[in-house]
């Protein structure tokens, strides 16, 4: 489950963090995304059309490798397993969320952790790459590299916060895999169809190197 992770967060350094109202935009933004360079992607269940959207991506662009953010509890854990999302994000952990994890038929689960007391509690239960969330609220870089020397092997994926200007900052440290962001189509621009610009957004952050 959590080499299944690991080599998600090794497929590109940004991860789109992504909030859909409509379900007819899943489609298009995911050709967007794939043709920008970002093939690992998160849809966010911050949205009514959120679970259709992201069913709907996966099942017109098996490329890409779609999951579900903000899950919360085993229901959302278990939906994430029915539509065929690739992986599941939450913001923290639970220990029933933690449980359910365990299941073979669940997606593997990148959970949250913003303090060290939360990454021994998620190594401990085998996890080796955490979401650092809320990134720039809860430490940022001087949290991680503070963490690495006693943590040596955990890696992360901030998000929150995290820009464009600030990623390349992240991904030079050496325990941050990748970095997730909403920069690369915000919801202003989605609304509009705007696809060549996020396009063209996800290439810049495709480019960026580690």
């Amino acid at each position: 489950m959590t080499f299944a992770m690991a080599g998600l967060l090794d497929r590109a350094p940004v991860i789109p963090v992504l909030t859909l109202e409509r379900v007819e935009d899943a489609v298009p933004l995911g050709k967007a995304l794939l043709a920008g360079g970002l093939p690992v992607i998160e849809i966010t269940l911050r949205s009514a059309a959120a679970l259709d959207a992201a069913r709907a991506m996966i099942q017109a662009l098996p490329d890409a490798l779609v999951g579900l953010g903000t899950v919360l509890d085993r229901a959302q854990l278990h939906a994430a397993a029915e539509i065929g999302a690739a992986f599941a994000v939450s913001p923290g952990a639970s220990a029933g969320l933690l449980q359910a994890a365990q299941a073979e038929d669940m997606p593997p689960l990148l959970p949250g952790a913003a303090t060290a007391g939360e990454v021994m509690t998620l190594r401990e239960a085998g996890y080796r790459d955490m979401k650092f969330f809320p990134a720039e609220v809860a430490g940022g870089i001087a949290w991680l590299k503070a963490v690495q020397p006693v943590f040596p092997d955990c890696r992360f994926c901030p998000t929150g916060g995290v820009s464009a200007e600030r990623a390349p900052d992240y991904l030079s440290l050496d325990n941050v895999a990748c970095v997730g962001g909403s920069w690369i189509a915000p919801s202003a621009a989605i609304r509009r169809g705007a696809w060549e610009e996020i396009e063209q957004r996800a290439r810049a952050a495709a480019g960026v190197k580690k």
